[in-house]
Parts: structure tokens; C-alpha cells; sequence
């Protein structure tokens, strides 16, 4: 009899163990193959912070700069996949589709303020989220503008930002200021305009037509509204026209931080030049939309765009994904998950987000509280981007000193694009 009993005592011990055993496997873990090398050490210290609190393990993998997609495809091959990884833009979810999660009935997505920065797949899945974006606009000197009689309210859209920009020019012998930096076409800086300023009448054309992936051709239908932009950057400009084949960004930079210019086209990362650099307050700067004369461009705020979407690994045990979607919705709604990323990664499109330093950054999310719409990075579906941009930029330099028409550019806009779509 005692022997029954012992062998009984002892098969309720090996059951308790592998019930234990089964608790601790149900917990799940957590794997983030993280984006951003310089945010590993906030990683790693947040990730231990969560273990702490909660028991959860998670490991946080950093990719080499420049290797990201690299070492996803080798850790996908590995027993033990990353749980959560970045899909950058749509292209990138065509590979990774069938291993993201839809994460639409998710607390995490409820969370979200806006659906601008996420990817979906064909039949509307929330596929990767969002979580942190980059902004550009036209900077503006708030002193300066005053110093010319003008408040940051006056303007409304293109025409209002055209009168104020001749205005200024007008008396800038007087006023000892210029409308705009220089619109330098250098290779430093260039890409503001092959990229950031294209992406106007491209995001416009897109929204008219639904496009959703990468199109074979375009229309260029609103190329006369970056005409119109262009002309008024080079005409109101701290420099003559013939002198921006070879102005730099760090000279446009530099016009502006000196208070050369009241307007200055660029994006939220410039904001530590501007008041560490060259001392600005923050309370002078803003940054208003690129306003090309598109009807109905007042309802929308400044072209945000990322490329850091979190996508939750489908093929991840049932336990991982709780824990990984337990973890990120950690991150966006506590102190000090949202502590973090504001610190490392300015605002994020979350309702807990904290406000940081950063005032371009608090325009965008000001706008969009508002009820105003994003201006989305249309520019991501560019085709063989950089030798489409080479082609726009060397028209729009003939163009700009004299020896080139504009349908030189029109014809580099849209006939490049059929071209790269196909040598694509």
C-alpha cells in the first residue's frame, strides 16, 4: 500500500512538473530583430525593463546598418524566427505577406491615431503598423515673417505663400532677408526637389487615381502646380539661378539658420541643426505644407511618411504572438514605453504618444488631431529611383539656368518613369 502511495506522490510531482513546464511554454517570447542601430541600447534597456515587470523573455536582435533585409531572410530560415521585424514600404510586403499578421483586431492597432503609415494587404489586412514617421514641409522663420509683417496664420495656400514670398523680395534690401534658401540643385541637395518636392504632384495624382502599388506610368497631371512651386523657390531665393547648380544643402542649411530666409524646404531631422548648430529658438520655427495650388491642399498637413512598420511573425507559435503583441501594446501606452519612443524616435501615431522637443514634429501631430489629412511619401514607389531622379534633376537644371524648356522636365517627369518602370 505505501508503495502505491509513493509511486501515486510521485506521478502527481512528474505532472505537476510538466504542467509547470506547459505554464512557462504558454507564457510565450518575445524576438524583435530591430531596424535602427542607433536605438539598440533603448531597446535592450526597455526589453529588460519588460522581463522584469512581467517575467516575459525578450531578445532583442539589432541588423547591421544597411544589412536589414540580409538578415531577415537569414533569421526567417533559423528554427527560432524573429517574432517581430520591420517591413519598410509596400514593395517589401510582397515578400514578406504571408508572414505577417493581421494585426486589425488588435489592441495594439487600436491604439493607433491614424492608418497613414500602415501597409495592407490585398484584401485590406492590417499587415505592418506604423510606428514612428519622419516629416517634411517649408520650415518657416517665425521672427523673420513678423519682421516682414506677416503671421504664421497668414498663410493659407499657395497663393497667399506666393504674395508673401514676392513681398518679401520686393524689399529684401530693406527688410536684409530673403524669401527662400537657396534651392541648390548639388548632389548634397538635390534630392529635395527630385524627391521631396516631386512627391507633391505625384502623392496628388495618386489620391485622384487610387493608386496603391507601384504604377507603369503616369500622367503627370499636376506638373504645371510644381512649375509653379519650383518658379517660386528660384525667383525669391538668397541666391540668383544661375548659381544653384552648384549650391549645397549645407549652404541652404546655413542660409536659413543665419537668418538669411524666412522659408526653407526640408524635414523634421533638421530640427537638432537648427537650434544646436545655430542656436534658433524653437519658439521661431514652424513648418507648413508645400503648397502647390492643388484645390482643397489646405485640408491636408504636412507629407509624413516611414519606414518603420512593425509586423507581427504569423508563423510564430501561439504563445509568441500573444506575448509579442502583449509587448509591442506595452511599449506604445506605458511611461516608459512611450518615454522611449519619443525620445529615440520623435512622435509616434499612438493616442499615448508624448509630445517631445521637437516642434515640427508637434505641427504634424497638431494637423492631424485636427482632422487633416496626411500627405503620404508617394516618392516610395518610384521606379529605379535614383537614375529616374538623375534624369529629373539634369532637366530641371537646364531648365533653371535658361538652356532647357520645362517640357524637358515633363518629358524626364513622366516618360523617365515609363522608362525605369521598364528597365525596372
Amino acid at each position: 500500500m505505501k508503495k502505491i502511495i509513493a509511486l501515486f506522490v510521485v506521478c502527481i510531482m512528474v505532472m505537476s512538473l510538466f504542467v509547470g513546464c506547459g505554464k512557462k511554454n504558454a507564457k510565450g517570447s518575445v524576438y524583435y530583430l530591430n531596424f535602427k542601430p542607433e536605438a539598440d541600447a533603448a531597446w535592450q534597456k526597455l526589453a529588460r525593463k519588460y522581463t522584469e515587470l512581467t517575467g516575459v523573455d525578450v531578445t532583442i536582435v539589432t541588423a547591421a546598418a544597411g544589412a536589414y533585409s540580409e538578415t531577415l531572410i537569414a533569421e526567417m530560415d533559423k528554427s527560432k524566427m524573429p517574432t517581430l521585424f520591420q517591413v519598410g514600404k509596400q514593395s517589401d510586403l510582397e515578400t514578406w505577406s504571408n508572414y505577417c499578421l493581421d494585426l486589425k483586431d488588435t489592441a495594439v492597432y487600436n491604439e493607433m491615431t491614424t492608418d497613414d503609415f500602415n501597409l495592407f494587404g490585398e484584401n485590406g489586412e492590417v499587415k505592418a503598423i506604423g510606428y514612428c514617421y519622419e516629416c517634411f514641409g517649408i520650415i518657416v522663420n517665425k521672427a523673420l515673417l513678423r519682421e516682414a509683417g506677416y503671421e504664421i496664420g497668414d498663410i493659407t495656400g499657395f497663393e497667399s505663400l506666393k504674395n508673401i514670398a514676392e513681398d518679401i523680395t520686393a524689399r529684401k534690401n530693406v527688410l536684409g532677408f530673403s524669401a527662400f534658401t537657396s534651392a541648390g540643385l548639388d548632389g548634397s541637395s538635390s534630392w529635395r526637389f527630385s524627391g521631396h518636392l516631386a512627391n507633391m504632384p505625384l502623392f496628388f495624382e495618386f489620391r485622384d487615381n487610387n493608386v496603391t502599388s507601384q504604377p507603369a506610368a503616369i500622367t503627370g497631371k499636376y506638373l504645371d502646380n510644381y512649375k509653379a512651386i519650383w518658379d517660386l523657390y528660384v525667383n525669391n531665393s538668397t541666391a540668383e539661378k544661375s548659381q544653384l547648380t552648384t549650391k549645397t544643402a549645407d549652404e541652404s542649411l546655413a542660409e536659413f539658420g543665419e537668418g538669411k530666409a524666412v522659408f526653407y524646404q526640408n524635414g523634421s531631422w533638421e530640427y537638432s541643426n537648427l537650434v544646436g548648430k545655430y542656436g534658433m529658438n524653437p519658439d521661431d520655427l514652424a513648418m507648413i505644407p508645400i503648397y502647390i495650388g492643388v484645390e482643397g491642399e489646405e485640408n491636408y498637413t504636412l507629407a509624413s511618411g516611414t519606414e518603420n512598420c512593425w509586423a507581427v511573425n504569423s508563423k510564430a507559435s501561439e504563445a509568441d504572438i500573444t506575448a509579442t503583441l502583449d509587448f509591442i501594446y506595452w511599449v506604445v501606452t506605458s511611461d516608459e514605453g512611450t518615454q522611449m519612443m519619443a525620445e529615440q524616435f520623435g512622435p509616434i501615431p499612438f493616442k499615448n504618444a508624448k509630445q517631445t522637443e521637437n516642434v515640427f514634429f508637434n505641427d504634424a501631430n497638431r494637423d492631424i488631431s485636427q482632422g487633416k489629412k496626411v500627405v503620404t511619401w508617394a516618392f516610395n514607389y518610384t521606379p529605379n529611383v535614383d537614375n529616374w531622379r538623375a534624369g529629373l534633376v539634369a532637366a530641371l537644371t537646364q531648365y533653371t539656368v535658361g538652356n532647357g524648356s520645362w517640357n524637358d522636365v515633363v518629358t524626364a517627369f513622366v516618360n523617365g518613369w515609363a522608362n525605369e518602370y521598364q528597365n525596372q
